[in-house]
């Protein structure tokens, strides 16, 4: 940065110089932040009797921000935790599938996007987990 700002001080008198330098910077800042990839991972403690939707409800619903909402993704759900719990996939009120997530083991689960996504704790006790989001390629 400090030698962005060095190069404006000596290029200002010359002019197209000047924008043309500010013109690549600006593709160049464009070019990395297009290739970022989004991710949003979130950390939760289930308590034995709290059951929580990730997502799929909707803005001011989901307990996490799901990059992708309304395309197919996956969701990487990982236990962080002492205790096992269990990922429970729904659409339109009905069970799709219920996986079990062991201690220390994280799953890549394929979300499509009319499906909601929870994390049903164990009822011995509080549980962690990681959840994240990622592009199917």
């Amino acid at each position: 940065m400090a030698f962005f700002l060095i190069l404006v001080y000596l290029l200002k008198p010359n002019y197209k110089l000047f924008h043309t330098m500010n013109r690549l910077f600006l593709l160049f800042c464009l070019t990395f932040v297009s290739a970022y990839e989004v991710h949003a991972q979130t950390t939760f403690v289930l308590e034995p009797s709290q059951s929580m939707i990730m997502t799929g409800k909707g803005p001011g619903q989901d307990a996490t921000i799901n990059p992708y909402q309304g395309q197919d993704c996956f969701a990487i759900v990982e236990n962080i935790g002492d205790r096992q719990f269990t990922v429970r996939i729904q659409q339109d009120g009905k069970i799709i599938n219920e996986i079990t997530i062991l201690k220390g083991e994280s799953k890549k689960i394929k979300l499509l996007k009319e499906q909601e996504l929870y994390l049903d704790p164990n009822p011995k006790g509080t549980a962690k987990a990681s959840v994240d989001y990622e592009k199917i390629k």
